[in-house]
Parts: structure tokens; C-alpha cells; sequence
């Protein structure tokens, strides 16, 4: 009887929230959920063709009057589908890190996973407002979808450092993981994907700058069959538009090499890391290399080096991944 009294005061002292919150990681997953949601639901609209409501509203226009509108017909709308089909992959790949981080290393309470969410968010929600910075054109439907988010992944974030091993200190996140070794082929499949996740943090970060400075990329004209001045004049939102979408997948890019890099650099390598890696980076070059292919317009300098990325991701994993064990093996055997 006293014990089941106990349990009904405890009960009594726990509330409505405090079991459907936990430590904070249900919140996390509910994050990396979410935005493999908003990127699948990117790559369907972009395979769709279809703007959204508030780009009809902004351009004053739709897809089928963007053809008319500009002199290469619907090789513009394709463009703008294959920047939203590489920003939705994007998405999906950094919410399978998101995933892995709040399961794995988070799970055991490693201070650098914490950390690492830290900066991939705060990177992600400014790579979405870099734009912003010449009062471009605000996407309503991302701009509501990041103020519903960002309160449930901060609130997580704050309930998980319950989890965390040791006091907080921000230098975790620059402590390398195991030691390099010249002779170990692992170690040089990681540093073979390390430094294709910084080329690919660099690679957005150029892309995102270059947007903000340069509204419409003099190598893009020619797609349109126009000069920047009739451009700015047959269609003067739509320039801001693109803008808008090349900001925002290249700021995506950045996080997703920058949080792949963090994740290389300081956890222990693992088969599930390698995993999550090989989802992220998989489905993200997967999605471009179908959206370079599928489009009219297509750069032969960006083609290059999604290609590279993809060569680099697969050479590294197959380098990093480790070997089967003996038990591991004898397992499979007497499984036959």
C-alpha cells in the first residue's frame, strides 16, 4: 500500500507534459521528422512542376504564365524545380543527421553531438534569412513552417542537457575523435569524407554569397534568351525569386557539409555513422544528379561538382567502412 501510494503522488507531481517531452529527444526526432517531411514534400512539388500559392501571389503569375512571359517557354519553371528538388534533398539529408545525432551519440550523453545540433540549426535558420539581407522575397509557407519548428527544437534542445556527460563546455566540439593512422585504410576514408563535407559547406556557402550579391548569375542569360536589363524588366520578381531559391539551397548545402564534417571530425567511427552519412549524402546527390539530369539548363561547372561529391562519398565510405569480425562472421554462417 505505500509503495502505491508513492506511485500515485508521483503521478500527481509529473503533469500532463513532462512524459510526452522526456529528455528532449522526442522533440529532436519530431525536428529531423519534420524536415524530411518538408523535403519530401519539396521534391514532389518540384517533380509536380507546380508553384506554391504564395509564389503565384508574389510574381503575380503562374507557371504557365512564366512560359509566356520569358522567350526560352518553360526552361525557366525547370530551373526553379531543380533548385527546390536539390533544397528538398538537402533537407531529407540533414534530417537523417539529425535523426542519428539524437539517437547515437546524443543517446549517450556525448557533449559534441549536443553541440553539433546547436550549430547545424543556427546555420540553417541564418542560411534561411541570408536572402533577407537586400529585402528579398519571403517564402510565407517557409517562413511559418521555421517559427512552428524552431520552438520545439530549441525546447528540446534545452530539456536533453539533462543527458549530457560533465558540464557544458563549448570546446568539446573541437576535440578530433580517434587518431589518424597513415597506414589504416579507415582513417583514409575519413579523411576522404571529411574533406568532401568541407568542399560541400564551402560549396553552399559560395553559392548562398553569390545570391545575396548577384541577383541573377550572368551565366543563367543565355538560358533565358535574355540581357539582365530585359529580364529585370519582363519579369522583375521573378529574378528575386530565383534568387530566393538558390539563398536558400545553398545555405542548405552549407549546413549539411558543416554538420557532416562535425559528425566525421568527433564521433567514433562506427557502422551507424557510416550509415547515416551514406543516407544523408545519398539521397541529397541522388536527388541533384536526377534534377541536373532531368532539366533543360544544366552548368557544366555544377554538374562537375555534384559529381565529384558522389565519387568522393562513395570512394570514402567504401575505404572508412569497417570489416566484418570473425563472430560476426561465424554469425552468418550458422544463420545458412
Amino acid at each position: 500500500m505505500p509503495a502505491r501510494r508513492d506511485e500515485a503522488e508521483s503521478d500527481e507531481a509529473t503533469g500532463f507534459f513532462q512524459p510526452i517531452l522526456g529528455d528532449g529527444r522526442p522533440l529532436l526526432l519530431l525536428t529531423a521528422g519534420s524536415l524530411n517531411f518538408a523535403g519530401c514534400f519539396a521534391i514532389l512539388r518540384a517533380i509536380a512542376g507546380k508553384l506554391l500559392p504564395h509564389d503565384i501571389h508574389y510574381l503575380g503569375m503562374d507557371a504557365a504564365d512564366i512560359c509566356r512571359a520569358i522567350v526560352r517557354s518553360c526552361q525557366t519553371v525547370d530551373l526553379m524545380a531543380r533548385d527546390r528538388a536539390v533544397l528538398g534533398g538537402v533537407l531529407c539529408g540533414v534530417g537523417v543527421l539529425y535523426l542519428w545525432l539524437t539517437v547515437f551519440p546524443l543517446g549517450r550523453g556525448e557533449q559534441w553531438a549536443w553541440w553539433t545540433l546547436w550549430i547545424s540549426g543556427a546555420t540553417g535558420v541564418a542560411g534561411f534569412l541570408a536572402y533577407l539581407g537586400n529585402g528579398y522575397y519571403l517564402a510565407t509557407w517557409q517562413g511559418a513552417a521555421t517559427l512552428l519548428l524552431l520552438p520545439v527544437f530549441v525546447t528540446g534542445m534545452g530539456r536533453t542537457r539533462r543527458v549530457l556527460a560533465g558540464p557544458l563546455d563549448p570546446r568539446r566540439i573541437l576535440r578530433r575523435g580517434p587518431p589518424f593512422e597513415a597506414s589504416n585504410r579507415i582513417t583514409w576514408g575519413r579523411v576522404l569524407l571529411l574533406i568532401g563535407a568541407g568542399s560541400t559547406a564551402l560549396a553552399g556557402l559560395t553559392i548562398m554569397w553569390s545570391a545575396v550579391t548577384d541577383p541573377v548569375r550572368l551565366d543563367e542569360l543565355p538560358f533565358y534568351g535574355l540581357s539582365r536589363p530585359a529580364l529585370g524588366y519582363i519579369a522583375p520578381r521573378f529574378a528575386i525569386l530565383l534568387t530566393h531559391d538558390r539563398a536558400g539551397f545553398g545555405g542548405g548545402i552549407f549546413t549539411m557539409g558543416l554538420t557532416i564534417f562535425l559528425c566525421l571530425w568527433c564521433a567514433r567511427p562506427s557502422r551507424d555513422l557510416l550509415q547515416a552519412v551514406a543516407g544523408a549524402g545519398g539521397v541529397s546527390l541522388t536527388t541533384g544528379l536526377v534534377a541536373y539530369g532531368t532539366v533543360r539548363y544544366a552548368d557544366i561547372r555544377d554538374l562537375t561538382l555534384t559529381l565529384c561529391a558522389a565519387l568522393t562519398l562513395v570512394v570514402g565510405l567504401a575505404l572508412a567502412w569497417p570489416a566484418r569480425t570473425a563472430s560476426e562472421l561465424g554469425r552468418r554462417r550458422s544463420h545458412k
